[in-house]
């Protein structure tokens, strides 16, 4: 029997539904945005996320789906190894220092230089501490919604199917694979959602029409900030709250050096992706609804950032959502851009 949760959140809450967007390693600052969020008193109903936006909103879900506090999203963040990150095989471990000797063979052999199982192992101990393996354990009724039952669920995580050439949300979009999304583990869709083009080997999967390549949702929608925006003529019950990781249109840019071959590729796809999907982030209505913290001088695969800049990065988290919520008037963004 599938366990259905109902979220009955206290009278004095504020409920929203939050949006994540992937950054790399420049997504521990969403930690730092989203205890913030709760501290002034947020829920949140359904949350989304693209790569480092999916690995938070994964935290973040089972830890409402526990009962804890969802300020424990910042110690849980410091206690991820970043360098760990760089998980060479076989090979590639035996060699130590020298293991980037065999990157060109394992990203000729492998489409990725790194195996991803740290972050796997990690993510899937810490959602079972919380009581979360499948997407089973995320479901819950919500009768007012927009969205069909089927659709139920309090995570989405966006990955690419490069097999398809379609954008994949998960776990609404198992079904389409002839797959039941009660039981699929939301580690193995988070790892998939994370899968950085070049840096991490990609992942497969099986289904009726075959095997897909899953990389990284970034290649097709790295900031879904309108995924929950209802299309049934109501207004929404409450906001879309999203956060970015990445600079908004007309702000400098961080000048990041490009060493390589591999930092040509990611810096590469990196550019073309954000260049693809700006006019949709940039509406004018999105801008509106999310928080821009400022993660300049990191780069989205600095995965061997130290604890200074790792504090760092969650304090301006939160000192970005102190500033938007501020201003933020959710009566006043309905009246102007929820029509």
């Amino acid at each position: 029997m599938v366990a259905v949760m109902t979220s009955t959140p206290p009278g004095d809450a504020l409920i929203a539904d939050l949006v994540l967007e992937a950054g790399g390693v420049k997504g521990i600052a969403i930690s730092g945005a989203v205890s913030t969020l709760a501290r002034r008193g947020y829920t949140f109903r359904r949350i989304a996320g693209t790569s480092a936006g999916a690995i938070t909103g994964a935290v973040l879900a089972a830890l409402q789906h526990a009962g804890e506090p969802l300020e424990r999203g910042e110690d849980i963040a410091r206690s991820l190894k970043y360098e760990r990150f760089r998980d060479r095989g076989a090979i590639g471990r035996l060699l130590g220092p020298l293991g980037w000797l065999v990157d060109g063979f394992s990203l000729a052999f492998d489409s990725g230089i790194y195996e991803g199982a740290y972050l796997h192992d990690w993510l899937r101990g810490v959602l079972a501490d919380l009581g979360v393996t499948t997407f089973a354990d995320l479901r819950e009724q919500d009768p007012g919604s927009a969205l069909p039952p089927e659709r139920a669920y309090r995570l989405v995580v966006f990955a690419s199917d490069l097999s398809q050439q379609r954008l994949l949300r998960l776990p609404w979009d198992y079904p389409d694979y002839g797959l039941d999304p009660d039981e699929m583990l939301v580690a193995d869709a988070v790892r998939a959602s994370a899968s950085i083009p070049f840096f991490f080997e990609p992942v497969t999967m099986r289904g009726e029409r075959g095997v897909s390549t899953l990389v990284d949702g970034a290649v097709l929608s790295s900031y879904p900030i309108s995924v929950f925006d209802r299309d049934d003529g109501l207004p929404a019950r409450w906001p879309t709250i999203g956060v970015r990781v990445t600079a908004r249109a007309g702000d400098p840019a961080a000048v990041q050096p490009v060493e390589g071959p591999i930092s040509l590729a990611l810096t590469l796809v990196e550019t073309a992706l954000t260049a693809c999907q700006s006019r949709h982030i940039e509406d004018p209505a999105n801008v509106a609804r999310s928080v821009f913290v400022d993660t300049s001088g990191i780069a989205s695969t600095d995965f061997g950032i130290t604890p200074t800049q790792r504090d760092e990065l969650i304090s301006a988290g939160e000192a970005a959502t102190e500033r938007f919520l501020r201003d933020w008037d959710f009566e006043q963004w309905q009246q102007e851009w929820d029509r």
